[in-house]
């Protein structure tokens, strides 16, 4: 169990629901996600969560080579907690602030087009700088842009990122080597992964549909979510963690679940909670038939009694890197703000027999109010057997 209490203060979140968090509780309570929709890429259609808004905030001078759409992702998300972070670096100075963030795909997108425009004109784009798409730079690209110098690096490990990020922000807080740390996950749509995630035929070309007898596959999505944390006491606490590695496969789940049921487990120990203290889990639920499977048997397995859950990916689409951190946010509003529901599960309704039935939220929920603590769960699988659940409490 963990000794020391880390706090989550801030959260500022971009995807395909909206541009901020505000619009984002609106968009969540009706159910309705402007962004998704179909995309027409060289191979054909597919489905997926855009980013509709203009991304009009660019690197600050100095830092133009950082230029690409990921890093204007990151950009919109930490301007919401700017005032926060600038608080914060007031209170400690820039050296005891880090930064801890995860990516898959970083500023891929901005080599595919200056790779397509070298094959077209055999010249690449005057902006182009191989800075944009290293897989490690997010994290220092913040860390410059913000003025804060305390440990900046970047986490990888595909759907598991974002929610690994907020993971190591706090044991750079337990260890007192920082003492505010801003974690999370940004990741951009490209064809990269569209396309990989199609040769596995794994995508979807309609709105995804978890959980369902008829779920086909994910649809890619894209978007940033950041959070403040630190040791000072806020309304938002980090009660458990737990992380597992089965190296199962290199892109299908364990059937059994093992290594999932091991993070889950691990997370209620390190809050020294049992199951039935939590209020609500945000599934992981990508809508393919081995993730769906898995994820459905171990949840029946650690939640016997049940307990209030759903999919948001139909919301978002698979942020991948950024997938971790953006339900983190979910379940964090649950419990910051009264006014904000449990995110719905959107599907067709039709329950596949070969799977338990689970509680899922289908009607408008809120987490129950009561004396004492509350907890709410997310749960983050990846490919090569990954696995990462986060508890927060109120």
């Amino acid at each position: 169990m963990s000794t020391s209490r880390v706090y989550l203060h801030a959260l500022g979140m971009i995807n395909a629901l909206g541009h901020d968090v505000p619009s984002i509780v609106v968009a969540l309570a009706n159910g309705q996600a402007p962004g998704m929709g179909t995309l027409r890429t060289r191979l054909g259609e597919t489905f997926v969560g855009r980013v509709t808004s203009a991304l009009e905030l660019a690197p600050p001078a100095g830092l133009a080579y950082y230029d690409c759409r990921n890093n204007r992702l990151l950009l919109a998300a930490l301007a919401q907690i700017r005032p926060a972070i600038e608080a914060a670096r007031e209170r400690y100075g820039a050296r005891r602030i880090g930064v801890v963030l995860g990516t898959s795909t970083s500023g891929i997108s901005a080599a595919e087009a200056a790779l397509t425009q070298h094959a077209e004109t055999g010249e690449m784009p005057a902006g182009f700088d191989y800075r944009q798409m290293e897989i490690g730079t997010a994290a220092p690209f913040a860390a410059a842009a913000l003025g804060v110098e305390g440990p900046a690096f970047t986490v990888s490990t595909a759907c598991t990122s974002g929610a690994k990020a907020v993971i190591s922000a706090r044991r750079l807080l337990e260890l007192n080597l920082c003492d505010a740390v801003i974690a999370g996950g940004v990741d951009s749509l490209c064809e990269l992964t569209v396309q990989g995630f199609a040769s596995l035929e794994s995508t979807s070309v309609t709105r995804m549909n978890p959980l369902s007898r008829n779920r086909r596959g994910i649809n890619i999505g894209e978007g940033a979510a950041v959070f403040l944390m630190s040791r000072d006491e806020g309304p938002v606490v980090l009660a458990g963690a737990g992380e597992s590695s089965d190296a199962h496969h290199i892109s299908a789940p364990d059937p059994q679940g093992v290594g999932g049921e091991q993070a889950l487990r691990a997370a209620l120990d390190d809050a020294g909670l049992a199951p039935s203290s939590i209020g609500y889990v945000n599934l992981h639920a990508t809508a393919t038939r081995k993730n769906d499977q898995m994820e459905a048997h171990l949840m029946a397995r650690v939640f016997p009694n049940g307990v209030a859950a759903s999919g948001t990916k139909p919301l978002t689409g698979h942020q991948l890197g950024a997938a971790g951190a953006n339900e983190l946010g979910f379940a964090w509003l649950t419990l910051a703000r009264d006014d904000v529901a449990l995110p719905r599960h959107l599907w067709d309704g039709e329950a596949d027999a070969e799977l338990p039935v689970l509680d899922l939220v289908e009607t408008e929920r809120f987490l129950p109010r009561h004396a004492g603590a509350q907890y709410v769960m997310s749960n983050s699988f990846a490919f090569g057997g990954s696995n990462v659940s986060v508890i927060l409490g109120r």
